[in-house]
C-alpha cells in the first residue's frame, strides 16, 4: 500500500481593479483583509503553511490569472481544507464588503515531487 502524502497547494491570490479603483493611499483595509487571510490560513486547521510570496514588484496592476499578485504553498490535509482556506475571502470584512471583492483566489492541486511507487530507476 502505498504511503498517504498531504496535498501540495499553490493558493493564487489576485488583486483586481477594485482595488485599484480607490483613492490613492486608501488601500489600508484590503492590506489589512490580506494579512488576515495570510495569518488565518497559518492558524486553520489541516494546514501546514511553507511560504509565501507576492510579485507586485514586477506585475503592476490587477491579475486575473497568471500572472498572480501572491502566492502561498502549503501542505493540506484535504480537498475540503482547501476549500475552506479559498472560502476565507467571502468572510473577511474590508469594510461593508468581503475580501473577495478586491482579490480572487484559485488553488492549484498536487503533491510533492517525489517519485511514485511504479516508477523504476536505471541501475
Amino acid at each position: 500500500m502505498s504511503e498517504q502524502f498531504p496535498l501540495r497547494v499553490l493558493f493564487c491570490l489576485g488583486i483586481n481593479q477594485n482595488f485599484f479603483d480607490l483613492p490613492t493611499g486608501t488601500g489600508g483595509a484590503v492590506w489589512q483583509a490580506t494579512l488576515d487571510f495570510l495569518q488565518q490560513t497559518k492558524d486553520h486547521p489541516g494546514v501546514d503553511y511553507i511560504a509565501d510570496f507576492d510579485d507586485d514588484s514586477h506585475q503592476v496592476g490587477p491579475s486575473t490569472g497568471w500572472p498572480w499578485t501572491a502566492y502561498v504553498l502549503a501542505d493540506v490535509d484535504s480537498q475540503q481544507t482547501v476549500k475552506e482556506v479559498c472560502g476565507l475571502l467571502r468572510t473577511i470584512p474590508v469594510g461593508e464588503h468581503s475580501f473577495w471583492r478586491y482579490a480572487k483566489i484559485e488553488a492549484r492541486i498536487g503533491r510533492g515531487l517525489t517519485l511514485r511507487d511504479d516508477v523504476k530507476l536505471p541501475e
